[in-house]
């Protein structure tokens, strides 16, 4: 199988199993913001975050290096797996050790009294993390995925009985991925033999000294995309302003605004999935530079698509996603979201250029155009969110990340490049930033110039993604 027509099996694969699972999550979603409080579920979310925070500062990201090492077929599989999990379980015995300490971070006084809950669920997400990855890194795509189905539907049936049956709240939000993620770690232990690849002995001292060389790089960049994806609710629960709506209950709005833009995420991530491991494979081929332009361009015009038709359907589907009859306040979350969604778009298309980071082993790259990104998204939510509140803080997220896309557009580019069209990506954006000023402002008749416009970039995108599926399904090498 050409390398074409295996990103595309890839990527459907990956598509039922991820698909599947965000239909819980929607469902998720919705129970969440019917038992918790917009300052309830900032605490959930701030949890949230702490996990995605924690995991790989103590996990060294190297469920990465999992993945490119496993890949490789120079490297013995047993060897990477028995590595990865020897240095990871040192690392999260350090971080057993330290969490005490959280309690004495000021803005995280929401979580007081989850301290121990966020241990064993970092533990539980790791170890699921771990030998999720080595899957894929032995290429079993359709258990990989198998196993996200089984893990979100866990995940609804606990969080069923914890949240609404026993009225746990946050704690049983905690429990419920505890038993969701334990119960993924054990079925796919089981199910992929992976007894089979720990073995103390394979234990290989030098092969995780590159690993490490190889994931460490990753950690703080890791760090600064969820300080930077978390930071404006940070800012917003406790920036005080005379002129706007900002506090707890505002980050918690704010929050659950963000679940519609995540659908685009959602998307991208199910073609990620397939794109780092054909990224990776495919790093030495004559081709390469064709491969990234063909792809990039099917994936840019499908995100533009796609964001514009979620800003049609804006309102009914954040009345799906949104539970609003326990907490009307919720009711206001989708005025924030058209922002959010073209940050979205560009959160997307900045991935798929760390993939070039990755397969050509220039991760220290990625932190530093990050590291770049975090420091503005701080200012911009420091000088927008007193004058404008929530919405200033989306419009902060939306302009880090269109500049994240703009330094790794350069600097990948200098290590496979694939051509683009600048004049193309500037017209998607404007027409995209249109439709979010329909939405935000409102003027008369704004429904009738949001179809047109997401009309326009239907035609701006259209043929040239099925050209380049067509070409990307052909069979010729």
């Amino acid at each position: 199988m050409n390398k074409y027509k295996n990103l595309a099996m890839n990527t459907v694969i990956f598509a039922v199993g991820s698909f599947s699972s965000k239909i819980f999550s929607l469902l998720l979603n919705n129970l969440y913001t019917k038992h918790f409080s917009p300052s309830g579920f900032y605490t959930k979310t701030l949890l949230d975050t702490l996990l995605l925070f924690m995991v790989p500062v103590f996990t060294f990201s190297l469920t990465e290096a999992v993945v490119r090492f496993g890949l490789d077929r120079k490297h013995d599989k047993a060897a990477v797996f028995t590595t990865a999990a020897v240095i990871t379980a040192g690392g999260l015995a350090v971080m057993a050790l330290l969490s005490p300490f959280l309690r004495f971070i000021p803005f995280l006084r929401q979580i007081n009294g989850y301290t121990f809950l966020l241990v064993v669920y970092i533990l539980a997400s790791s170890a699921r993390a771990l030998c999720s990855q080595f899957v894929r890194a032995r290429e079993m795509v359709k258990l990989f995925s198998l196993d996200g189905i089984l893990t979100t539907m866990t995940m609804f049936i606990f969080s069923l009985i914890f949240i609404s049956g026993m009225d746990m709240g946050v704690s049983g939000f905690m429990l419920a991925g505890i038993c969701s993620d334990l119960g993924s770690a054990v079925f796919l232990f089981i199910a992929a033999g992976l007894r089979r690849y720990f073995d103390m002995s394979r234990f290989d001292a030098p092969l995780g000294k590159k690993m490490l060389r190889f994931s460490l790089p990753l950690v703080p960049t890791a760090v600064m995309w969820t300080f930077t994806g978390f930071s404006d609710q940070i800012f917003i629960g406790n920036i005080h302003s005379d002129k706007v709506f900002t506090g707890v209950d505002a980050a918690g709005i704010y929050s659950a605004a963000t679940k519609v833009p995540n659908l685009v995420s959602m998307v991208a991530t199910v073609f990620f999935q397939a794109w780092n491991m054909s990224a990776i494979t495919e790093n030495e081929s004559a081709d390469r530079e064709a491969f990234y332009e063909k792809v990039f361009a099917s994936f840019e015009a499908m995100l533009f698509i796609g964001a514009a038709g979620l800003m049609l359907i804006l309102r009914p589907l954040s009345a799906l996603i949104i539970n609003y009859s326990t907490f009307p306040e919720y009711a206001t979350a989708y005025r924030y979201t058209p922002l959010l969604i073209a940050a979205a778009v560009f959160t997307c298309l900045s991935f798929f250029l760390n993939g070039i980071y990755t397969a050509t082993g220039h991760t220290k790259n990625a932190f530093w155009s990050i590291f770049a990104v975090c420091m503005v998204n701080i200012v911009l939510n420091l000088c927008l969110i007193p004058e404008w509140g929530i919405q200033g803080a989306a419009l902060a997220t939306f302009m880090s990340y269109l500049l994240c896309y703009c330094i790794r557009m350069i600097d990948a580019r200098y290590y496979v490049p694939f051509r683009f069209s600048p004049a193309k990506n500037f017209l998607n954006t404007g027409l995209l930033l249109t439709m979010c000023g329909f939405w935000i402002f409102q003027p008369s008749g704004y429904f009738i110039m949001l179809v047109l416009t997401a009309a326009v970039i239907a035609a701006l995108n259209f043929r040239p993604m099925l050209l380049t599926v067509n070409k990307l399904l052909r069979r010729e090498s």
